[in-house]
């Protein structure tokens, strides 16, 4: 899954690809090294950040979009929580919805699913992205994730969205400490239990640097080996 950040504020690359000619060759160049799907997103989500208007998300995201859907054949996958922008871009030629509210946060966006059939992901998060990180708690992660997500796919599929539509995230990084995100990581085998694919949103995370003990490390390397640790390539 290859990411195209269209941000000038997300927490790893902001600003790269704010200019709709970098975001168009970033993700030609993803696709080229293999990515089988693309996520363009027009509001960053990254801890304390500030929200912004859904004329500016659209007005970063459309062309990226109808650019690429000239271009590629590969699914592409917007990530937003508005329905508005989500119709837009569905109608531009996106095939997914990539909504980090769990598809809660715009009561119009299982309806939009519905009507157009495309497919959907749906995530954990505690919180919303200016409050998650003030003090995640949780009695037991994993249940606790696994347990919303169920409860999630479950009210999707009951208001018509087809289960085979359906992938859920755990919301690796969104509400979460360093511990919650390796807790969570250790048994996301369990998340195959729920019966839809599983999305894992761990590349380049914070955690990622403090399980090294290096948080200025560059988390983009192929591996990284430190006190005898080794973060494998697929990290």
């Amino acid at each position: 899954m290859g990411i195209i950040n269209v941000t000038p504020d997300s927490f790893s690359d902001g600003g790269q690809f704010l200019d709709k000619c970098a975001a168009l060759a970033h993700a030609l160049q993803l696709v080229a090294d293999g990515a089988d799907l693309l996520d363009i997103g027009g509001e960053s989500t990254r801890p304390y950040s500030e929200a912004v208007g859904a004329d500016e998300e659209l007005r970063r995201v459309l062309p990226v979009i109808e650019k690429l859907v000239a271009q590629v054949h590969i699914p592409l996958s917007i990530d937003t929580g508005k329905s508005v922008v989500a119709r837009a871009a569905i109608e531009a030629g996106a095939e997914i919805i990539n909504d980090v509210t769990g598809l809660v946060g715009d009561p119009a966006m299982v309806e939009l699913a519905v009507e157009t059939g495309v497919g959907v992901c749906a995530m954990h998060m505690q919180g919303t992205p200016q409050t998650m990180q003030d003090n995640p708690t949780y009695t037991d992660v994993v249940a606790e994730v696994r347990d919303y997500l169920r409860d999630r796919r479950d009210a999707v599929v009951a208001a018509g969205i087809q289960r085979e539509q359906i992938c859920l995230d755990p919301g690796i990084g969104f509400g979460k400490t360093h511990e919650h995100n390796i807790t969570l990581m250790r048994h996301c085998r369990e998340f195959h239990a729920l019966g839809c694919p599983p999305l894992v949103g761990h590349s380049r995370k914070g955690f990622l640097g403090n399980l090294i003990g290096d948080k200025e490390a560059d988390r983009m390397l192929t591996r990284v080996y430190r006190k005898g640790f080794e973060v494998p390539a697929s990290v």
